[in-house]
């Protein structure tokens, strides 16, 4: 009898783990900034050339930060709906262009619409590094005081953007301001 009970229990265990693993989406990441103060940049713009931005700029207000690439398949993907919630979005976008060239970013920019309040350039990809950033896109929702409260790995979809987004942004403009 107890022969029959250790695979018995090898298999219940194995069960309740892989159950375990099927109520969790897959395309979301964990990410250890949630719920931590965003990490601090200076990059300069795309457009207008030879300004800056600096992080500590942001603060005092509920902003977005979408990781995009000229280069990049899914970005194109997502780019009609970010221009589309740009034009009425309660909250500023700002895009960090990750390991691109500029020239190319700017042409994009110019011909499929610019959702972007700036645009910073991460050439090497060092501030994309210090988000976590796995790949293009990537979209972070970041409140007042500076703290990442959501990141979204992959395209942002309309079901995204309603379900996800646009909630957390009116909560966190709620509980402390945040007007663009």
């Amino acid at each position: 009898m107890t022969r029959f009970l250790l695979p018995l229990a090898a298999f219940l265990a194995l069960a309740v783990a892989l159950a375990a693993g099927l109520r969790h989406d897959p395309r979301e990441l964990p990410s250890p900034l949630v719920g931590r103060s965003a990490p601090a940049f200076r990059l300069p713009l795309l457009a207008p050339e030879g300004r800056t931005l600096d992080s500590a700029d942001l603060r005092g207000k509920v902003w977005l930060l979408n990781v995009w690439a000229s280069w990049c398949a899914a970005c194109r993907t997502e780019h009609p709906l970010l221009v589309d919630f740009a034009a009425r979005a309660p909250v500023p976008l700002y895009g960090l262009n990750y390991k691109d060239e500029a020239v190319a970013a700017r042409d994009w920019l110019r011909r499929l619409g610019n959702p972007y309040t700036a645009s910073l350039v991460d050439a090497d990809g060092r501030v994309g590094i210090d988000y976590g950033v796995y790949g293009v896109p990537e979209t972070f929702v970041i409140d007042q005081h500076g703290v990442v409260r959501y990141r979204q790995v992959g395209p942002v979809t309309r079901e995204v953007l309603e379900r996800k987004l646009i909630p957390l942004i009116e909560q966190l403009q709620r509980q402390g301001g945040g007007h663009a």
